[in-house]
This record gives structure tokens, C-alpha cells and sequence, in this order.
């Protein structure tokens, strides 16, 4: 039986490409499922629902109502894939929370899988974030992206051990383009003309790596 999927995009470093990676993977999943749910905890903009507003929720943990509505839209079992872009401003409180009402065991009782998209960079502060979840949420989907803008293609000690989804980076007029708000990944899947060009490659790629991923973990047939 198929688990309904809700991705935790998250990292307690600024500038290492979370809300472009909240962005890929949520239209990914509207194109292959022809539904999905954001829902967006950050405090900088542009942020996802600055990107995805139709498709986005603002959400809050800073108060026991906030963290039970978010919840209680989490733990549903409806089919409808959830994807959260979580800030770093927000990222110890989150887990904490998780943690004190168990909410990843919970989860799967009710036949969701929470699966937790970790960014990284070279710092002490993203190994102890790593080995926190590691720790806290033992035999829970923990997925670490090498972020090669961010990473330059060298996998910190810590993370050696990991099997890391790795995202190319892109030149810098390129990343100009795909930071519009206006930008649709899949809307330019679907009107390029020109196949071969860098940028239809490296969202082709990262859409066939989320549909990989998803096989993986047993989220698909």
C-alpha cells in the first residue's frame, strides 16, 4: 500500500538552495500527481509562496494553536503529497516539536511517510543538524542533497556515509532566470523548443531524480 508523502525541505544554513529545491519538488509532484499541497515556515523573502502562491499555505510554530493546525493538516492520509519549506529561523524549534509528540511514529502509524530533504554545507553547524535527525529520528527517511553550488562537489566527512541526491549547479544566468516568480519549471518542460539546452536538462534531470527517489522509498508503483 502506497503511503501519502510529506517532504520536510530543510537546513539550519542560509543561502544553500532550500526554496529552490521546495520549488522543483513541488511541481514535480503536481505533474506527476496532478495535485500537491506546500505550505510555507520562512521568514525571508522570496520565499515558496512567493513562487507558488495557488499551490502554497503560510504556516507557524510559534505557538501551541499554530503547531496543531499545521499538524493536523500533516497527519491526514488523503493521497495529496505535502511538501513543507522550512526555514532555518525555524528549524530547531520544528524538530523539537516533532520530536516531543512524536509526530514521525504517529505519521506512519497513519500511513504517511514523512521524508526529511536535508541541505548541508561545509560548516560544523550542518554536521550537528545532521547527526541531531540521525539521532533523533532513528530508521526515519533522511535524504541529504549535495547541492554542488553550495558543496562544489565535495561531500563533508560526516555526510560520507550517506546516499546524497545530488543537484547540479546551475550558471549564473540561468539562476537569474529560474528566480523570477514567474517561473513555472514544468510550464518550461512543456514550451521549450529546444531540448538539448542546459536548463530543460538539469530540470528534466532533478524531476527523473524526485521520480527515482520516490520508487525508492516505495511512494509509487
Amino acid at each position: 500500500m502506497l503511503r501519502t508523502p510529506v517532504y520536510i525541505v530543510c537546513s539550519p544554513r542560509p543561502d544553500v538552495g532550500k526554496t529552490l529545491l521546495s520549488r522543483l519538488l513541488t511541481e514535480f509532484l503536481l505533474l506527476q500527481n496532478g495535485n500537491v499541497l506546500a505550505f510555507d515556515i520562512n521568514l525571508r523573502e522570496p520565499s515558496l509562496v512567493d513562487y507558488l502562491p495557488r499551490l502554497t499555505e503560510t504556516a507557524a510554530i510559534n505557538d501551541t494553536y499554530a503547531q496543531m493546525q499545521l499538524m493536523d493538516r500533516l497527519i491526514v492520509d488523503d493521497g495529496v503529497a505535502k511538501v513543507i519549506d522550512l526555514g532555518l529561523h525555524a528549524f530547531d524549534d520544528f524538530f523539537r516539536m516533532v520530536a516531543e509528540i512524536g509526530f514521525m511514529k504517529e505519521a506512519v502509524r497513519r500511513g504517511i511517510q514523512p521524508v526529511v530533504m536535508y541541505i548541508p554545507d561545509a560548516t560544523r553547524a550542518a554536521s550537528n543538524g545532521w547527526t541531531m535527525l540521525q539521532r533523533t529520528f532513528p530508521g526515519a527517511a533522511l535524504i541529504a542533497i549535495d547541492n554542488e553550488h553550495v558543496l562544489y562537489g565535495e561531500t563533508p566527512k560526516d555526510f560520507s556515509n550517506a546516499e546524497p541526491l545530488r543537484i547540479a549547479a546551475l550558471p549564473a544566468f540561468l539562476k537569474s532566470i529560474v528566480a523570477r516568480t514567474s517561473f513555472s519549471f514544468t510550464n518550461y518542460l512543456r514550451t521549450s523548443h529546444d531540448r538539448s539546452a542546459e536548463l530543460y536538462q538539469w530540470t528534466r534531470a532533478n524531476y527523473l531524480k524526485f521520480k527515482t527517489l520516490e520508487k525508492r522509498l516505495k511512494l509509487q508503483n
